[in-house]
């Protein structure tokens, strides 16, 4: 192979990938980021200026562990910075009792002594103007959710790292990697790298970069949108949360309005299935804009039909919509994530840690194996056990 000039190259540094290249800078390593796009860039998964962070999952209570430890390594960047980086909010979410949403928020809380608000539809009414809740259903506010500043995340991670010594190619794409258990070979458009470890981070793209491990990840198109409100009564200084509706017709989430753009909404559920990431159709589509007004006119009634901005993300789904954090089966040398599933961005600073102890150290202490990709190859997929 190629003489050895880095100590470890990262392959995406979006959300996951600038934070493995800040938790490897830190510890003094020689490293490399490369990717197609600029850090904060809006061709891929982490955009669109919010993204909702929260302690009582619903997805399963065995990622609340590594939530407090991404908790506290945002607030370390933060402090690093002097930067917000996260505001504190709440996050309402609504739903049936027995339906997926409530009762695993409430299972989570339960399980790790989570501050967490069980509230009837007459409670959120009166509390929360601004959000109709069907009197059937049943809402559970967390007063220590809030949301992220995406792409001031990402480029405050990169540029950590770059202040600790760490490289980056932007505009540079990936063609191919070649390894052994020793070394690794990267090769892009613009020539080829080598290192003693390579992390793989390429969000939509992953499916091609880890195509030999056969895991059929699907890339799925995901409209969001500013709407205009009428009056006041959803902006984020009068005190509306963040807030997730689990409905009938899908689950939707959305934040309050920070800025002169409005209420952000989007739905978490479904999407269109994209064959290729880097050619996306992010026009503005009427069905996509209906279906959420379609939403907002039962649950947001203070939202206008008026778009202010329109913006398209990227999901890369796992066949169970968990994460896939590991090291490579046939390379000691390789370790990756993929298959963030609409819902990783928040995890970011903790799986960047997770990823680089793998990759230097072949260990981590932090509680990732419940997401090892051996899980596919026994056919084992996460139980409420």
């Amino acid at each position: 192979m190629a003489g050895q000039l880095f100590d470890l190259i990262v392959v995406g540094i979006g959300a996951v990938g600038s934070a493995i290249l800040w938790h490897a800078a830190r510890r003094g390593l020689n490293v490399l980021g490369i990717d197609r796009f600029p850090p904060g860039h809006d061709r891929g998964s982490s955009h669109g200026r919010t993204r909702i962070i929260r302690q009582a999952y619903f997805e399963h209570p065995d990622y609340v562990p590594l939530l407090m430890r991404a908790y506290e390594l945002w607030h370390e960047l933060e402090q690093q910075r002097g930067e917000q980086l996260f505001r504190q909010t709440g996050l309402l979410q609504v739903g049936p009792a027995d339906g997926a949403v409530v009762r695993g928020v409430l299972e989570s809380a339960e399980r790790h002594r989570l501050n967490v608000e069980s509230l009837s539809s007459a409670d959120c009414r009166s509390r929360f103007p601004g959000f109709n809740i069907p009197q059937d259903h049943r809402a559970a506010f967390e007063p220590k959710a809030g949301f992220l500043h995406v792409e001031r995340c990402v480029v405050a991670q990169c540029e950590e790292a770059q202040r600790l010594g760490a490289v980056i190619h932007a505009g540079e794409a990936v063609l191919d990697w070649q390894a052994t258990d020793e070394a690794v070979v990267v090769r892009t458009d613009r020539g080829k790298y080598s290192a003693a470890r390579l992390a793989i981070t390429a969000g939509a793209w992953a499916g091609q970069l880890l195509a030999s491990l056969g895991i059929p990840l699907v890339v799925r198109r995901k409209p969001v949108y500013w709407f205009a409100p009428r009056d006041t009564t959803y902006d984020v200084d009068r005190g509306c949360p963040a807030y997730l509706f689990e409905t009938p017709d899908g689950v939707f989430y959305g934040f309050p309005r920070i800025d002169e753009h409005g209420v952000k909404l989007a739905e978490h559920s479904g999407g269109e299935t994209v064959l290729d990431p880097l050619h996306v159709d992010r026009a503005e589509r009427a069905e996509d804009r209906a279906r959420l007004l379609r939403f907002a006119a039962v649950h947001l009634p203070c939202v206008t039909d008026r778009v202010l901005q329109h913006s398209v993300c990227l999901y890369t789904m796992s066949p169970d919509e968990h994460f896939i954090i590991d090291r490579h089966p046939a390379f000691k040398s390789v370790v990756f994530a993929a298959g963030l599933s609409g819902h990783g961005f928040k995890f970011a600073p903790v799986l960047g840690r997770a990823l680089a102890d793998l990759a230097i150290d072949g260990r981590t202490a932090l509680p990732v194996e419940f997401l090892a990709n051996s899980r596919w190859d026994a056919s084992i997929y996460l139980t409420d056990g």
